[in-house]
C-alpha cells in the first residue's frame, strides 16, 4: 500500500499503529476495578462475603478466630495480602482488642510466610481509613501487606498505568496457604 492511499495510523504491514519495541500487557480483568468507583456497603461487602465461600474460591490464605487473610484481587504487587476482621467495621479504632491483636499476629505471620515463599526483601504495610484516604472498600477494615523486592519498581505503574504481575493469584494463594503454619 503506498503512503498516498494508506489511511492515517495504518503501518506498511497493513496493521493499525506504528510498530515499536514496546511490549503491551493486556489486563482486561482490571476494567471491573477501574470502572466501578462505587463503595460497597454492608449489603454487598466483599470482605463479609469472602469467608462464606471456600478458601480457594475466595482466595483466603488463612483463617483466625476474629480475622482472616485474603489475597488482594487487585494487587499492587505480587503476593499482596489483606488482613480483615470477620466483623463488618470500618475504622481501626472500632476494632476490639482481640481483633487488633489477631490482625497484628496474622500480619506478622503473613510477612514471615511471604518472605519464605516469595523471597521478598521488604514490605509496605498499612490501612487506608475512609474513602477519602484511598480505601477501595472503606466500609470494612482491612490491612494491606504488600511484598516488595529490590527490583520490583519500574515505569509501568507510573507512566503506563500497568503493573506486571509475574504469578497468577491462585498460584500465589496456594503457595502461601501451603506454607502457612498451622497450630
Amino acid at each position: 500500500m503506498s503512503d498516498a492511499v494508506r489511511p492515517e495510523g495504518v503501518a506498511e504491514s497493513g496493521m493499525v499503529g506504528e510498530p515499536d519495541e514496546l511490549q503491551r500487557l493486556w489486563v482486561p480483568h482490571r476494567m471491573v476495578y477501574v470502572s466501578d468507583h462505587q463503595q460497597p456497603d454492608h449489603t454487598d461487602c466483599p470482605f463479609c462475603a469472602a469467608p462464606q465461600r471456600a478458601d480457594e474460591d475466595a482466595l483466603i490464605v488463612a483463617r483466625g478466630e476474629t480475622s482472616y487473610v485474603i489475597m488482594n484481587l487487585f494487587p499492587y504487587n505480587n503476593g499482596h495480602m489483606l488482613v480483615c476482621p470477620y466483623r463488618h467495621v470500618s475504622q481501626y479504632d472500632e476494632a476490639t482488642p482481640e481483633e487488633v491483636a489477631e490482625i497484628g499476629a496474622l500480619t506478622q505471620t503473613a510477612m514471615r510466610v511471604a518472605r519464605d515463599v516469595m523471597g521478598c526483601h521488604g514490605f509496605n504495610i498499612g490501612m487506608n481509613q475512609g474513602a477519602i484516604a484511598g480505601a477501595g472498600v472503606a466500609a470494612h477494615l482491612h490491612q494491606h501487606i504488600v511484598p516488595r523486592w529490590a527490583s520490583d519498581a519500574n515505569f509501568f505503574p507510573i507512566i503506563g498505568k500497568t503493573k506486571a504481575m509475574p504469578q497468577l493469584l491462585g498460584d500465589v494463594r496456594e503457595a502461601i496457604a501451603a506454607a502457612w503454619p498451622h497450630p
